[in-house]
């Protein structure tokens, strides 16, 4: 499978007081490389509306191991480190590295499916949802509880 890996910009708006990435812009390289990452396998913001489900996070951590400037050319790549059988609940990482190949940051997300209109999880977990997760890249040590 081949990863999801994305090409990262820094904005101005991106910056703290101390000039280096603020810490939230880092949840939110996250949340758009997987926003794009559903999108190209198929699986849609347009689909999750008519079906009535879409993804809900329950933890989100961030480890930042060094700092990102304004100047820096970034990489993200996502993998899936940790799957249910039915895809009911997930595990994402992502790994922001700079042009000399170092870690910057590791971006961990446990989720799940909420079914919008009953607002409880999902349950069965939709057919696309499966598809697109048992699709995934893994991470190195996956592992499918």
């Amino acid at each position: 499978m081949i990863p999801f890996v994305k090409t990262l910009s820094v904005r101005w708006a991106d910056l703290d007081p101390n000039f280096h990435v603020r810490h939230s812009v880092y949840y939110d390289f996250g949340a758009q490389q997987r926003v794009e990452i559903l999108e190209q396998s198929g699986l849609s913001l347009r689909i999750m509306q008519e079906q009535g489900f879409g993804p809900i996070i329950f933890r989100e951590e961030c480890l930042f191991k060094k700092e990102i400037r304004l100047a820096d050319q970034l990489t993200i790549n996502a993998k899936i480190a940790r799957l249910n059988a039915d895809a009911s609940r997930w595990t994402i990482v992502h790994e922001i590295v700079n042009t000399q190949n170092i870690l910057c940051a590791v971006l961990t997300v446990e989720g799940a499916w909420l079914d919008t209109k009953l607002r409880k999880l999902a349950n069965p977990t939709p057919q696309i949802v499966r598809d697109v997760l048992q699709a995934f890249p893994k991470a190195a040590d996956f592992s499918e509880v």
